[in-house]
């Protein structure tokens, strides 16, 4: 079944704690969502220095030289690296700013940007529900049923991918969420 979406492109943020599952979930989620007909894309949040380049490449080499930008292509894909260097770290929308228009644009972290979030927790993470003290968060994925106070938003399985993805195609048909 085609999904057709007639909204601007979609910002969902994908969020939780480290080892909550949250790339487990994305890894099963995109393919839910692009067998529907969704073209979508991610954003990923390191909170570390990371590379995408090989040193000894001539990529690698044009950026160790001082270049701003290196874009490099092919036939299979291309890639922008940008270098920072003395800027700060771009926000979420610095980097939305640079992607393609699509049906939905998933962000895994980036928990404190204002974005609609679904929050992914698993039982035994101890650590508190940050669904419950933000108002950005518009589901829960959990493998369990928290505790305490009622939760404002749907708690939605874990465990069962197909009515995650019902539910993100529901939020992309009703909402923008950028």
């Amino acid at each position: 079944m085609t999904v057709t979406i007639n909204a601007p492109t979609n910002v969902l943020g994908v969020t939780g704690w480290s080892g909550a599952g949250k790339t487990t979930l994305l890894t099963k989620l995109i393919p839910n969502l692009t067998g529907r007909g969704l073209k979508v894309s991610t954003i990923k949040h390191a909170h570390h220095t990371f590379d995408v380049d090989k040193p000894g490449k001539d990529s690698h080499r044009h950026r160790e030289a001082g270049a701003t930008e290196v874009l490099i292509g092919s036939a299979a894909r291309w890639a922008l690296m940008h270098e920072n260097r003395d800027e700060a770290e771009p926000g979420l929308e610095a980097l939305l700013a640079h992607m393609t228009p699509v049906d939905l644009i998933l962000v895994e972290g980036f928990k404190a940007e204002g974005h609609k979030k679904l929050e992914v927790h698993r039982q035994g993470l101890d650590k508190p529900l940050l669904c419950r003290d933000d108002g950005s968060f518009i589901a829960l994925a959990a493998n369990y049923r928290p505790d305490g106070p009622d939760l404002a938003v749907p708690l939605l399985d874990l465990d069962d991918v197909a009515a995650i993805g019902d539910f993100v195609v529901e939020f992309c048909r009703t909402r923008r969420s950028t």
